[in-house]
C-alpha cells in the first residue's frame, strides 16, 4: 500500500465542546446531528462535560454547522485548553447560574411569604387591580433573566420537532405565568377556588432548577480535575539551544531533534532522550509511583514529570499530540465520552421520555379538566404543570457519564489508564485471567542469582572471568552477566580467540588459558567433566533459573545461575485475585520447566507453556467459548492479538507501544497490584450506577402518577409545582453526590 493509500484511511479524531444540551434527550439531537454529516464514522457525546468526540474525515466547520442546525452551539476544541481558564469558565457559568437562582428565589419567597401573611391585596379590590398586573410584568422580567436560556433551548428544539427538558421547563413555568395572567384578566368570570395566581410558583420553579444545575455544575468540575491536572503538568515554555545559546520560546514551537535543557525543580516539556548530565525525576503523576527514577545519558525522559536534583540536556523525540502524557490526556478523554453498555437502556428510554412526558402532561390536563372536580381547570393545570416539571430528566441523563468520569479519573490518579467505558464495566466480571509470564509476572529482565565458586576461586573472580568472556557475545543472558559485573565494578580481563557456540556458550583464551562459559552441551562437546554436579544443576533448572558452567583449562571452577525473577508484588496480586474467585491461567512461550517454576513462584497453578504468539489469541478463545468473561494481561507485541481478543485487554505500561495500542487497560508502572484494582474499581463503578439509574427510574416512575393526581382520589394529595422543582433539583444532586463517593474508594491494603 502507498503512502497516500495509508494517509487516505487515517481516521481523524475532533474534539468539540457543545453548548445547549441540558438532558439526555439533547445528548441523542446531538449525536444524530454529528452522525448525519459526510465522513463522520464515530461520535460519542458526553453529557457530563458537554463535549462531543468525532471520528473520522468530516469538515469541522460542517460538524459545528450541523449542532447549531440542531439548535445547540459548538466549537472546536484544539490542542490542550488551558486548565486556568478552563476553571475560570466553569466557575463564571456556576456563579452565573447561583445568581440566577438567588433572583428567582429571593422574588418567589417574598410573594409567597407576602400571600401566606395576607400582606398583599386581593385580586379583584382596587389596590389589587394595579398591584397584580405590575407582578405580572415583573415575574416576566425574572423569567426571561432567570430562565431565558431554558425558554431559548425549547424554542430551537421545538423548530427541530425535538422536545427536551427545556421543553418541560419553559412549559411548566410559562404555562404558570400565562395562568396567572389569565386568572387577573378574567378575575370575576372564574370560580373562586380557580382565583389563584402561580406567579411565585414559576419563579421559585427556577430558582430550584438553575440552582440544581449550579451545583451539578460545580461537581462535574470536580470530576474532570483528574484531566485538568494532567493538562496542568505541561509547561509553557522550553528552553531549547540554538548555536550555541540557550532560549526559552512557547512549547508550540518545540521541533523533533532540537536540544533542550532542564534545570532544578523544572517540568519536563516534551518526551525525549537524554544526552548530558545525571539527575532523578519525579514520575509519580504519571505512574503512581512515589519513589523518583534516576536519568543518566541514553534514559527516556517524558513530558509534564518533575526533574527533581540535576541539570541536563535532551534531545525531543515526541512533540504535541505525540508525548506520552498528550497520550494518556487522550486515553482518559476517550474513556470518560464512552458509554457502557449499562447506559444503552437509559439512552434508549431518555430519547422517547421527554415526548412522552408532554403527552401524559395535556392527558392529565384533560382529564381533570373534564372529570375533575370544581375549580376543574385550577386543578387540571397545576397538576399537569406539576408533572412537567418533576419530570426533568436531568438525573436520567447524568446517571451513567458522571459515574465514568468519576471513576475513570480516580484510576487515573492510580496510575490506571481505563480507555473505554465498557472495558469499565467488563473487568468487574472477569473470572479467567490469563497472565503473560516474562515482563507481566516476571521483570523481563535476566538478573545473575547466585555465583557458587569452586576450588580456590572467589565469587568475583568467577564472576569477572565470566564477564570478559561474554564481553564479545551478543546472546540476551550475556547482558545480565556484563550489569552484574559493572555493578561489583570488575575491571575486565583481556580476551583473545573468542568463539561463540550456538546454542551451548562461549570460548576464549584469557591470560593464556582457555576458558569455557556455557550449559553441559558446552562441557560434552569439548570433554568437560560435570558429573558430580548433575544433582545441582537439575534443581536449579527446576527452580527456574538457567545454570552456566564455567570451565578454565577442562576443570569446572564455578557455576553462575541466571533468572528472569518474578515481580516483588507479582505474589500478592496474585493471591488478591485468588480472593475473588477469578481462574488464573499463566500463558508462556517458554519451556514447561521455566514456566511452572515461574507459576509456583507467583501462586498460580495453571501454566500452558511453549504457546506460539499466533496461538494466543486463540486460547483466548477457547476460553469464551467455554463461558468465561477473560481477561488478558500482557506487555509484548506477541501479546497484542490476545489482548486484542479478551473481553478485557491490561497492558503492563512498561512493554511495547503496539501492546498498549491493543489493550483497553494500561497500567503504567506495571504493578500486578493495579490489575485487581481494575476490577474492584470496575464492580464498584457498575454498582454506583446502578444505584443512579434505579433512583432516577424509580423517581420518575413514582413522581409522574403522584404529580398527575394519582393519590388525590384516595387521599387528597396533590404535589405543589414548587416542590416538584425542589424534588427534581435534588435528584440530580442526589446522583452526582453518589458518583463522587468513587474518588475516595480505596483498594486492597488501603481499605
Amino acid at each position: 500500500m502507498s503512502t497516500e493509500e495509508t494517509s487516505d484511511t487515517t481516521t481523524d479524531e475532533l474534539r468539540l465542546s457543545i453548548l445547549g444540551m441540558s438532558c439526555a434527550g439533547c445528548v441523542s439531537a446531538v449525536e444524530n446531528a454529528l452522525a448525519s454529516v459526510q465522513g463522520v464514522e464515530e461520535v460519542r457525546v458526553n453529557f457530563a462535560d458537554h463535549s462531543a468526540m468525532v471520528k473520522g474525515h468530516a469538515d469541522p466547520e460542517l460538524l459545528t454547522q450541523a449542532v447549531k442546525e440542531a439548535g445547540y452551539d459548538a466549537a472546536v476544541m484544539e490542542g490542550f485548553e488551558d486548565p486556568d481558564e478552563q476553571e475560570e469558565l466553569e466557575l463564571q457559568r456556576y456563579r452565573s447560574l447561583r445568581k440566577k437562582a438567588l433572583v428567582a428565589g429571593v422574588f418567589g419567597a417574598s410573594l409567597m411569604l407576602g400571600e401566606h401573611m395576607g400582606w398583599l391585596p386581593e385580586m379583584g379590590s382596587a389596590a389589587g387591580q394595579w398591584f397584580w398586573p405590575e407582578m405580572a410584568l415583573i415575574t416576566l422580567g425574572i423569567l426571561v433573566y432567570s430562565g431565558w436560556h431554558f425558554y431559548s433551548g425549547a424554542i430551537k428544539a421545538l423548530s427541530h420537532a425535538q422536545a427536551n427538558m427545556d421543553t418541560l421547563i419553559a412549559l411548566g413555568t410559562g404555562s404558570a405565568w400565562l395562568y396567572s395572567c389569565i386568572i387577573i384578566g378574567y378575575y370575576d368570570t372564574l370560580p373562586s377556588l380557580a382565583k389563584y395566581a402561580y406567579f411565585e410558583a414559576a419563579v421559585i420553579i427556577l430558582a430550584f432548577i438553575n440552582l440544581g444545575t449550579a451545583l451539578e455544575t460545580r461537581a462535574r468540575g470536580k470530576t474532570s480535575g483528574a484531566i485538568r491536572k494532567l493538562i496542568g503538568l505541561q509547561p509553557r515554555t522550553a528552553r531549547i539551544i540554538k548555536n550555541g545559546e540557550e532560549m526559552d520560546i512557547p512549547i508550540e514551537q518545540v521541533g523533533l531533534g532540537e536540544t533542550l535543557r532542564v534545570r532544578p525543580g523544572e517540568k519536563i516539556p516534551v518526551d525525549g532522550v537524554l544526552l548530558e548530565g545525571h539527575s532523578t525525576i519525579d514520575e509519580s503523576m504519571l505512574t503512581g509511583e512515589p519513589v523518583p527514577v534516576e536519568k543518566t545519558a541514553g534514559s527516556e525522559v517524558v513530558a509534564g514529570t518533575m526533574n527533581q536534583t540535576g541539570s541536563f540536556l535532551f534531545q525531543a523525540t515526541r512533540i504535541g499530540h505525540d508525548t506520552a502524557l498528550a497520550q494518556i490526556i487522550k486515553s482518559v478523554r476517550q474513556a470518560q465520552n464512552s458509554k457502557p453498555e449499562i447506559s444503552r437502556l437509559a439512552d434508549k428510554i431518555s430519547s422517547v421520555f421527554v415526548p412522552s412526558v408532554v403527552v401524559v402532561a395535556i392527558l392529565t390536563f384533560l382529564i381533570w379538566y373534564v372529570w375533575g372536580p370544581d375549580p376543574s381547570l385550577g386543578f387540571a393545570f397545576v397538576t399537569s404543570m406539576t408533572v412537567l416539571v418533576i419530570a426533568c430528566p436531568c438525573a436520567l441523563g447524568l446517571a451513567t457519564p458522571i459515574s465514568v468520569m468519576v471513576a475513570v479519573g480516580r484510576a487515573a490518579q492510580s496510575g490506571i489508564l481505563i480507555r473505554n467505558g465498557n472495558a469499565l464495566q467488563a473487568a468487574g466480571k472477569v473470572n479467567c485471567l490469563i497472565f503473560d509470564k516474562t515482563g507481566t509476572i516476571t521483570e523481563g529482565k535476566p538478573t545473575v542469582m547466585t555465583i557458587d565458586a569452586l576450588g580456590e576461586y572467589t565469587q568475583e573472580a568467577i564472576l569477572q572471568l565470566a564477564a570478559s568472556i561474554e564481553s564479545g557475545s551478543e546472546h540476551p543472558l550475556a547482558a545480565s552477566i556484563m550489569s552484574a559485573a559493572k555493578h561489583k565494578q570488575l575491571n575486565l580481563e583481556s580476551v583473545s580467540r573468542f568463539e561463540a557456540v550456538a546454542g551451548r556458550g562461549v570460548m576464549a583464551v584469557i591470560d593464556e588459558k582457555r576458558v569455557l562459559f556455557g550449559n553441559k552441551a558446552l562441557m560434552d562437546q569439548e570433554n568437560v567433566k560435570f558429573t558430580r554436579y548433575n544433582n545441582k544443576l537439575e534443581k536449579l533448572s527446576a527452580s527456574g533459573q538457567t545454570p552456566m558452567l564455567l570451565a578454565v583449562d577442562n576443570k569446572v571452577i564455578g557455576i553462575i545461575t541466571v533468572s528472569d525473577p518474578i515481580k516483588k508484588d507479582s505474589a500478592s496480586a496474585v493471591q488478591q485475585l485468588k480472593n475473588l474467585d477469578i481462574r488464573l491461567i499463566m500463558m508462556t512461550g517458554d519451556n514447561e520447566i521455566a514456566a511452572h517454576a515461574v507459576a509456583r513462584q507467583a501462586g498460580i497453578s495453571e501454566v500452558r507453556a511453549q504457546v506460539q504468539p499466533q496461538q494466543k489469541a486463540a486460547v483466548v478463545k477457547e476460553l469464551q467459548q467455554q463461558g468465561y468473561c477473560v481477561g488478558m494481561v500482557g506487555d509484548g507485541i506477541n501479546d497484542a492479538p490476545a489482548l486484542a481478543q479478551a473481553d478485557v485487554g491490561i497492558a503492563i505500561g512498561t512493554g511495547t507501544d503496539v501492546a498498549i495500542e491493543s489493550a483497553d487497560v494500561v497500567i503504567l508502572q506495571g504493578s500486578l497490584l493495579k490489575v485487581p484494582e481494575v476490577i474492584e474499581l470496575s464492580k464498584a463503578t457498575v454498582i454506583n450506577i446502578k444505584q443512579n439509574l434505579i433512583g432516577a427510574f424509580f423517581y420518575n416512575t413514582i413522581s409522574i402518577p403522584v404529580a398527575a393526581g394519582l393519590l388525590y382520589p384516595v387521599f387528597g394529595v396533590l404535589l405543589n409545582p414548587m416542590i416538584a422543582g425542589a424534588a427534581m433539583a435534588m435528584s440530580s444532586l442526589t446522583v452526582v453526590t453518589n458518583a463522587n463517593r468513587l474518588r475516595w474508594i480505596k483498594f486492597g491494603e488501603d481499605k
